[in-house]
This record gives C-alpha cells, structure tokens and sequence, in this order.
C-alpha cells in the first residue's frame, strides 16, 4: 500500500481519538480500530514504517502503537 495513504489514514483515526478526554481510553481505541478494521498487511507496514523512521505519523498513533503492540499482531 502507498506510505502516504497510509500514513494519511492512520492520523485521520488518531486526530479522532485524540479529542477523547481520557489519554488511555483513546489510545485504546485507535489500537483497537486499527485491529479491527485494518488488514494484517496494513498493521505490519504501519509498524514497519515506525520501525524504519515513522516520519509524519501523528505522535498519539506512535504512542498508541508503542503501547499496545501485542494487539497489532
């Protein structure tokens, strides 16, 4: 899939949950989201490109991601 797609898509449910009120109930949500509705193959490219260097992807997505790995799996 095209990096910027995926890196558009991502911040577009980050910049949804981050509105939330509480930090951990949005991080959550956008692990969660992610699980659900995101192909295994777009989870992995997703982690790779923080694994190679994460440019342009919102920081509560890195953190979102950093924090529930084991979900993404």
């Amino acid at each position: 899939m095209n990096r910027e797609h995926l890196i558009r898509m991502a911040n577009q449910i980050g910049t949804f949950f981050e509105s939330m009120p509480d930090r951990t109930e949005a991080l959550e949500g956008i692990a969660t989201h992610l699980k659900k509705f995101w192909d295994p193959r777009m989870r992995h490219e997703l982690l790779q490109l923080l694994e190679e260097d994460g440019e342009g992807v919102h920081p509560i997505v890195r953190e979102a991601l950093d924090k529930h790995r084991a979900l993404m799996a």
